[in-house]
C-alpha cells in the first residue's frame, strides 16, 4: 500500500502550489491562475489563447479534469506533451469506467462514477527552466479515493521534459546527502499529527523513513535565478496510514546536496543559506 501515491503519480505522466514548494519562499503561491472549466460532454477543447488550460468534463461514466498554467501552455512543446497526457489519461478513464460499469451491473451493483483530476501549477520558473507539480486525485468506485502528486521539470533550452532526480548523479546519491535531515523534519511532522514522538526502535511500517523511491522530488528556488530548494512529498500510506494524509519536507540545498548535482547542471544550483 505504501507505494501506491507512487503508482499513481506515475500514471499521470498538497494542495497546489502552495503546499510543493512553498515553505515560505518569494515563490510560493505564483501559480497562474487557470480559467474556469467548462464542464460537457463534448470532446475536449483546444488550448486556450492565453496559454492556460482547464478541461472538466462529466459524463454518466466518469468525472475528468485536467489543467496546467499560462506559463506551461507559453512552452508550445511542453503544451503539446501535457496535451498529450491528457488525451491518454482520458482515454484510460473511458476504458476502465466502461469495464467497471459493466461488471457492476453484471453483478447487480449500483456503478460509482469514476474520476481522475490533475491540476498543474508552477513550482518555480528559473531563465532556462520550468518546474512544475500537479496534484492529482482519482476515485474508482472504493471505499474512498486516491490522490498524490505528480512533477515535471522542464528544461526550455533542451525543449526536453525530465524529473527533479534527473539533476542528480543518482537517487541513491541524493538519498545519501538529504537523509538525516529529511527524516528529522519528516519525525518532527508525524510527532505532532499524533501528539506522541517516533521511537528510534520502532519497527512499525509507518514509522520508518521512507526511501526517495518512494518520494516526489521537487525543485524549488527562493530567488527565481537558482535552484536552491529542494521538496520530498510523501503521499497517503507512504509515510503513515491514509487517516494522516500526505507528508511534505522541504529542505534548502546544501553542500551535500551540490557535491550530488550533476557537472552539467551545477551552474543552475546554489546552497541556501
Amino acid at each position: 500500500m505504501r507505494r501506491m501515491v507512487t503508482v499513481l503519480a506515475a500514471v499521470a505522466s498538497l494542495t497546489g502550489c502552495e503546499l510543493l514548494g512553498s515553505g515560505g519562499d518569494a515563490d510560493s503561491g505564483t501559480a497562474t491562475p487557470t480559467p474556469t472549466p467548462t464542464v460537457s460532454e463534448s470532446p475536449i477543447a483546444a488550448p486556450s489563447p492565453t496559454g492556460a488550460q482547464h478541461v472538466a468534463e462529466e459524463t454518466e461514466l466518469y468525472l475528468f479534469e485536467y489543467a496546467w498554467p499560462e506559463a506551461a501552455g507559453k512552452q508550445p512543446e511542453l503544451a503539446a506533451l501535457l496535451d498529450q497526457r491528457m488525451d491518454h489519461t482520458k482515454e484510460q478513464l473511458v476504458r476502465e469506467s466502461t469495464a467497471a460499469r459493466a461488471s457492476a451491473r453484471q453483478d447487480g451493483f449500483p456503478y460509482n462514477k469514476h474520476s481522475y483530476s490533475a491540476d498543474w501549477k508552477v513550482v518555480t520558473e528559473l531563465p532556462g527552466w520550468l518546474s512544475l507539480s500537479s496534484q492529482v486525485a482519482t476515485y474508482s468506485g472504493g471505499a474512498h479515493g486516491m490522490y498524490g502528486v505528480d512533477a515535471l521539470l522542464w528544461n526550455k533550452v533542451d525543449k526536453t521534459a525530465m524529473s527533479g532526480i534527473d539533476l542528480f548523479t543518482s537517487p541513491a546519491d541524493l538519498e545519501k546527502a538529504v537523509h538525516d535531515r529529511f527524516c528529522d523534519q519528516l519525525n518532527k511532522q508525524r510527532e505532532k499529527k499524533r501528539g506522541e514522538p517516533i521511537a528510534a526502535d520502532s519497527t512499525d511500517e509507518f514509522d520508518k523513513c521512507p526511501g526517495i523511491d518512494e518520494l516526489v522530488v521537487l525543485v524549488g528556488s527562493s530567488n527565481r535565478k537558482v535552484f536552491n530548494r529542494l521538496t520530498f512529498y510523501a503521499g497517503p500510506y507512504v509515510a503513515g496510514p491514509y487517516v494522516e494524509g500526505a507528508y511534505e519536507v522541504d529542505l534548502p540545498v546544501d553542500a551535500a546536496v551540490l557535491a550530488t548535482v550533476k557537472p552539467e547542471y551545477q551552474g543552475f544550483f546554489a546552497a541556501r543559506n
